[in-house]
């Protein structure tokens, strides 16, 4: 059966909600908006970093927070997303995957690595938010990769 003009309305206004998640996420690592990237996961939202040798995640606004403050002190990323795929669900639900270069602010916009994010988005209210975010990156420059491969391990 086809999709009546309201359900396609629909679908096109949830993947252009999703589609701006990884975007203000961005936005907020450059502006240093902790509590305002903060706002784009659920409340019970996880941030998962997986590494060389361990996966580090963090779980709900008040661990999140904790974390980003850390990381954002202490590095300058520039983070620029690509190539979004987004895999609707259904009930509020949705999958997706981006990816990312990493650019390093203090040191003139140098590289940093390259990698990508596999995301789970949840409809809260009217709004999407991310569920959880997996970062796994594929290639970083000895700057980041020195003694951590994430700002998680930085705590």
């Amino acid at each position: 059966m086809p999709k009546t003009t309201e359900q396609t309305i629909m679908e096109l206004a949830d993947r252009e909600a999703i589609r701006e998640l990884p975007q203000r996420y961005c936005d907020c690592v450059w502006q240093g908006d902790v509590a305002g990237l903060v706002k784009l996961f659920a409340d019970d939202g996880e941030f998962t970093v997986v590494g060389n040798r361990r996966e580090v995640t963090n779980k709900g606004h008040a661990e999140l927070l904790k974390t980003y403050q850390a990381g954002l002190a202490t590095l300058t990323p520039r983070p620029y997303i690509h190539n979004h795929v987004i895999e609707l669900k259904g009930d509020g639900r949705a999958t997706g995957r981006c990816y990312v270069e990493l650019r390093d602010a203090s040191d003139n916009l140098k590289w940093l690595g390259t990698g990508f994010y596999n995301d789970e988005y949840v409809k809260v209210g009217d709004a999407w938010k991310f569920k959880s975010r997996r970062a796994q990156m594929v290639h970083m420059e000895p700057k980041l990769a020195s003694g951590t491969t994430d700002i998680q391990e930085r705590k």
